[in-house]
C-alpha cells in the first residue's frame, strides 16, 4: 500500500528546521521567491532526494489577460533545474486592467469564466514540460452571478484541462466556515482521485470571519478535515504551509508531527481493514 508522503512549504526563515527534518519527502517552493536563483539549502535537499515542487501565485490563470509566456518559460526552467515532478498554481485571478490585487481573487463561476480558465491553463501547459496542478482558494466574498457550485466549477476545469488537483483543505475549511457549507459534503463532490497533493495551514477568527492566514497554528477543524479526507482516499502527499509569523523550530516540528500522526493513524487503520 502506498504511503502518503509528508512535506512542507520551504521558506528561508525555516530552512534550517526543514533541513534537520529527515522524514520530509518533498517541499514546495514559491516560484516568485526564486527570481535571484535557487537557494543552496534547496539544492542540498534536492541532492538528498527530497522532491521539490515549484508553486506559483501570480500567473492569474482566472484573469482575462493571457498568461505571460516569458514568465511561464522561467517557471519551466525552474522546474527542470529542480527535477520537479510537477508545478502548481491557483484557480484565481490576481490582476485586471494592469492593476495588481496583491491577493488571490475568486473567479466568477460562470460558463464563460470557466472557458477563460481552461484556455489559460491550456496555454500554460503548452510552455511547461511537467504537469500543471491546480489549487482551490479561500474566499471571503462570492460573486452573485455564479452559475455553478465551487466543486462543480473545479471539477469541470480539471476535466477539461486534464490537470490534477492541489487540494487545499485549509481553504476548503475556511470557505465552509465563512459561507456556511458542510466541508465533508464538499469533499464528497470533488474528484479526489485527481489529488496530486494536499495543503494544510493555520488560520484565525477575527470579527466572526475565519481568515486563512498561513501565520497561525493549524486548527483542529483543519486536522479533523484531513482525517476525514484520509478515510476517503490516500493522497500521494500532504504538506504544511507556514508563510509568516514563523515559530521556533520545535513548534514547526510539532506541527509536522501532528500531520505525520494523522497519516500514520490512517495507514494503520487501512492495514487493519486489509487483514
Amino acid at each position: 500500500m502506498e504511503m502518503t508522503k509528508l512535506g512542507i512549504g520551504w521558506r528561508p526563515e525555516i530552512a534550517l528546521a526543514i533541513e534537520r527534518r529527515h522524514d520530509l519527502e518533498f517541499v514546495e517552493v514559491l516560484f516568485e521567491n526564486t527570481q535571484c536563483g535557487i537557494p543552496e539549502a534547496l539544492c542540498r535537499l534536492k541532492d538528498r532526494g527530497v522532491a521539490i515542487i515549484p508553486h506559483a501565485v501570480s500567473f492569474s490563470l482566472g484573469g482575462a489577460e493571457r498568461p505571460d509566456v516569458k514568465r511561464l518559460r522561467r517557471f519551466n526552467r525552474l522546474a527542470v533545474a529542480l527535477g520537479a515532478p510537477f508545478v502548481s498554481e491557483h484557480i484565481a485571478f490576481v490582476r485586471a486592467d494592469n492593476k495588481e490585487s496583491g491577493h488571490l481573487l475568486p473567479v466568477p463561476r460562470t460558463k464563460k469564466a470557466l472557458q477563460v480558465v481552461v484556455e489559460n491553463v491550456l496555454i500554460a501547459r503548452e510552455h511547461l514540460s511537467v504537469p500543471l496542478v491546480l489549487e482551490n482558494i479561500a474566499t471571503i466574498c462570492d460573486w452573485k452571478n455564479s452559475e455553478m457550485e465551487e466543486t462543480e466549477f473545479i471539477s469541470e476545469i480539471l476535466k477539461q484541462t486534464g490537470c490534477s488537483m492541489l487540494l487545499d483543505i485549509a481553504n476548503l475549511y475556511a470557505n465552509s466556515v465563512n459561507h456556511g457549507f458542510n466541508a465533508v459534503d464538499l469533499l464528497n463532490q470533488l474528484p479526489l482521485e485527481k489529488i496530486a497533493y494536499v495543503h494544510t495551514a493555520g488560520g484565525v477568527v477575527r470579527d466572526g470571519v475565519y481568515h486563512d492566514t498561513h501565520a497561525h497554528p493549524v486548527t483542529t477543524g483543519v486536522h479533523n478535515l484531513l482525517e476525514t479526507l484520509l478515510t476517503m482516499t490516500t493522497p500521494p502527499r500532504v504538506m504544511l504551509e507556514r508563510d509568516d509569523n514563523f515559530p521556533d523550530e520545535a513548534t514547526i516540528h510539532n506541527e509536522l508531527d501532528s500531520i505525520s500522526k494523522i497519516i500514520s493513524n490512517n495507514q494503520n487503520r487501512m492495514t487493519c481493514l486489509t487483514h
